[in-house]
């Protein structure tokens, strides 16, 4: 028999991706997709899809074990604004939480992940299905950057390095070595907007993995929304770290990136 392995899937195209990948290796894949989040697509990549409200994870563990599943992998974000609107945390999932010191993204993730294991699930890191969707080192678009530019990287990447270890968020935007815009809860997408906006033009955005980040659990990722949002926000790089950032649709990424004059670098 195949083994089975549980997907927790939040938004976006990236767990089609990973279960496809999964599949294709051999395995069997059970799939809980969050309401309101998961793309219903992901019943055709999977071979079965339960579907459960933010917060319920005592019914997503119930899930995982009625189904056989020996490990899981978390892929997709859920927007941590919805957990002022549409969450619906179980008794499980109240007990977790108050055991908080705070509600930081990476501590809660890790205690979700603590209380899965609990039960005997083993909660796995992506990569090895995701390896070919990976951020190389090096500049990957035909543009490369300036040498202002490049002062900005260097100085964007120590800028987001530090705001990541306060767990704060991934993404930054600088311009002639001014920050302009620093994640927070409303993603990257609305960090690029608000610094392109500010920056009018020119700006370069910077995306990294935190220094304690649980590389199980939460990856830097950038897809063809990303290119599209940079365009608008007038952005001229993107800088990701290397191998831990995933790229949904990379040919396209970078086909995109370069008809639109963008540097994608790799750091």
């Amino acid at each position: 028999m195949r083994r089975t392995v549980g997907l927790i899937a939040g938004d976006g195209r990236l767990p089609l991706l990973l279960a496809n990948n999964i599949r294709a290796a051999g395995y069997r894949v059970v799939a809980v997709g969050h309401i309101g989040e998961t793309k219903r697509d992901l019943k055709h990549c999977v071979d079965t899809l339960k579907w459960v409200r933010v917060g319920e994870l005592g019914k997503i563990i119930n899930l995982l074990e009625e189904e056989g599943a020996k490990s899981v992998i978390f892929i997709g974000r859920v927007a941590k604004t919805h957990f002022f609107s549409q969450a619906r945390p179980d008794a499980r999932a109240l007990k977790v939480l108050s055991q908080l010191r705070d509600r930081k993204d990476d501590a809660i993730l890790r205690a979700i992940a603590e209380e899965i294991e609990r039960e005997g699930i083993r909660v796995e890191s992506p990569i090895p299905f995701l390896k070919d969707s990976l951020a190389p080192k090096g500049c990957f678009s035909q543009r490369v950057p300036t040498e202002r530019e490049r002062k900005d990287i260097t100085f964007g990447w120590r800028i987001a390095k530090r705001v990541g270890s306060l767990d704060i968020g991934q993404s930054i935007v600088v311009k002639d070595q001014i920050v302009l815009a620093v994640e927070a809860i409303e993603g990257t997408d609305e960090t690029i907007r608000r610094g392109g906006k500010l920056g009018r033009g020119g700006v370069v955005v910077v995306k990294v993995c935190k220094p304690k980040q649980d590389l199980r659990l939460d990856l830097p990722v950038i897809g063809p929304a990303t290119i599209a949002t940079l365009k608008e926000a007038g952005a001229s790089v993107l800088a990701v770290e290397a191998e831990k950032t995933i790229i949904v649709d990379k040919e396209r990424v970078i086909r995109e990136a370069n008809r639109n004059h963008l540097c994608l670098i790799g750091i």
